[in-house]
Parts: C-alpha cells; structure tokens; sequence
C-alpha cells in the first residue's frame, strides 16, 4: 500500500473542497439545519402539548403541504439539471430560444410533476391516517397556488446559482428547502421562534400559509388577508428570481463560462 498515492487522493478532495464555496457550505448546512428544526419541534411539543387536539392529523396536513413545496422546487431543478447531466446545456442555450421561454416552459412543466407526486400521497393520508387535506376547503387551492409559485422561485434562485458557480452548487439544490423548514413554521406556530427569528419567519410566505392552515383546522375560520398575503409574497420573491435567474445568465455570457456547463 502505497501511502503518497493514499495523501495524494486524499490532498486533491481536500483542494477540492476548500476551493468550492457551494460544498463548504453544504457540510456545515445539514448539521445545523437539523439541530434548528428538530430544536423548535422538540420544544413545541413540550410547551405546546396542549396547543391543539388533533396534533397528528395537523402535522401529517402540514407535511403533505411542505411535500408539494418541496415537489414543486425540486421539480424545477431536476428539469434543469437533466439538460447539464444529458450534456444538452450548450445546446439549449444555442438554440433561438427566450429566457422567458425556458422559464415558462419549466414553470408549467413542473406543476405536472408536482400534482403527479401529490395526489397519491394526499389520496393514501385518508384511509391509512384519515387525515385529509381537502378539509381545507376552498382555501386550499389558494394555499398550493402561494406554495407552488414559492416553490417555482426557490427554483429560479437554484437554478441562478448553477449558471453561475457550475455543477458544484448542485448539493444547495437538494438543501435548499430544508434551510427554510426551521424557519417556516411547518409543524409549530411563529411562537415557538425566538422574536428575533419571528421577525425574519414573517417575511416567508411559509409562516403565513402554515399559520393559516393550522387556523383552518383548529378554529374552523377563514382568514383571507393571510392568504393574500402569503401569495403577494410568494409573487414578491417570484419576481426577485427571475431578475437573478437574467442576471446570473448575462452575467455567464459576459465570463464565458455557459459553454462549459453542460461539459
């Protein structure tokens, strides 16, 4: 065994790693990110015990929701990065074809996939669990309308980091979500946040459209200026990532470096 080949493999994932932003980043982000979200859960359910009767039904509604918000992200990227792994990037970047065009294209193209993973798991939570997200009622359709355009813009942001850092920034595309969880309030109210953390929570749309969820079902009442609100904020961050996705691609044209993506 030859240990100067062993230190050599080793020193190169070393440079490798230390010369990557994108996967420093993504070995610090899992550990605190799972301290944060199972810190917050652990403690709802100390001081919040008695916060509302019918926990598990609430909870499994608000994971089937985060699902289509996790789907409907995903969905976006994996479109995006199958033209990089199929070496078609080049191509696609060539070819007479919009920005907005793409953008588009992706954007209706991903709603396919999203409700292609949602409905069965919907279906399945009523006889296994008999927890049934169309309790919601009508407000529901409004409620996956703020996540899936949340959802389409966390994906436009992804997206903007690949054309500019490369395939390394690949990892923040699968992360990318659950940096938000901790701070979305998904399985527990805004309370359980520090203030300090309240104040940013309540610039997601996340908080908003969860709160309101958890409203519905315990309380059995509509409020339709969280609602709105969760979708002006979800078109608010909309808007921002099709500005960086424009951005992030003039921005590579100028440097060159869309040739070599696809590579």
């Amino acid at each position: 065994m030859n240990f100067l080949k062993i230190y050599a493999l080793g020193l190169r994932h070393i440079y490798l790693i230390s010369n990557s932003l994108p996967r420093i980043i993504d070995l610090i982000y899992w550990p605190t990110v799972q301290i944060f979200l199972w810190g917050f859960i652990s403690k709802f359910f100390t001081v919040g015990s008695t916060y509302y009767s019918d926990a598990v039904g609430i909870i499994l509604t608000a994971a089937i929701l985060y699902d289509f918000l996790f789907r409907a992200s995903i969905s976006y990227n994996i479109m995006f990065l199958e033209e990089i792994w199929s070496r078609n990037f080049t191509n696609l970047f060539i070819a007479p074809i919009k920005i907005s065009e793409i953008i588009t294209a992706l954007t209706i193209t991903a709603v396919l996939r999203t409700l292609i993973g949602l409905m069965p798991a919907a279906a399945l939570a009523i006889p296994l669990f008999g927890v049934s997200i169309f309790k919601l009622g009508v407000p529901l359709v409004f409620l996956l309308l703020s996540l899936y355009i949340f959802g389409v813009s966390l994906g436009l942001l992804v997206t903007s980091g690949l054309i500019r850092f490369g395939p390394s920034f690949e990892n923040i595309a699968w992360a990318s979500l659950f940096f938000l969880a901790p701070l979305g309030c998904i399985y527990y109210p805004i309370e359980i946040l520090p203030e300090a953390l309240q104040l940013v929570a309540k610039a997601l749309p996340l908080v908003h459209i969860f709160e309101e969820m958890r409203n519905i079902l315990i309380n059995n009442s509509i409020d339709w200026f969280q609602i709105i609100k969760s979708i002006t904020i979800s078109l608010i961050y909309f808007i921002l990532g099709v500005i960086v996705f424009y951005m992030s691609y003039f921005g590579a044209r100028i440097r060159g470096t869309l040739i070599n993506m696809g590579e």
